[in-house]
């Protein structure tokens, strides 16, 4: 019984390895092809819903307006008391207002049902 195989190596005649497929135009074509295709699958996987949700985010910065109710992206809840182009005073509660930078509003909440 035998336990080992032999590798064998072919060779030309002239004792060197045989010569590698020809690198001309189609061939460069074929070798940067898997490149181009991981970064097709990236752009449609993660750039492209990136880009959306910024710009989903940046137009609700821009819709912001008294009186909407938000939460922060420290997990502040409130009511949106006054704002400017780059600051926004939320009252969290009676007599506490906290002033964030416009950018920090995470989103717009609902309003609160009855007895919540």
């Amino acid at each position: 019984m035998e336990f080992f195989s032999t590798i064998v190596w072919a060779q030309d005649a002239g004792g060197a390895p045989a010569a590698a497929p020809s690198a001309g135009p189609g061939g460069m074509v074929v070798s940067f092809l898997p490149f181009v295709l991981i970064f097709v699958v990236f752009y449609f996987l993660l750039i492209l819903p990136q880009q959306r949700k910024q710009k989903k985010h940046r137009t609700l910065l821009e819709a912001l307006k008294k009186g909407d109710r938000v939460l922060t992206t420290g997990g502040l809840l409130g009511t949106v008391a006054a704002l400017n182009k780059d600051v926004v005073t939320i009252q969290v509660a009676d007599n506490v207002r906290v002033k964030v930078r416009r950018e920090y509003v995470a989103e717009l909440q609902e309003e609160p049902e009855e007895g919540s």
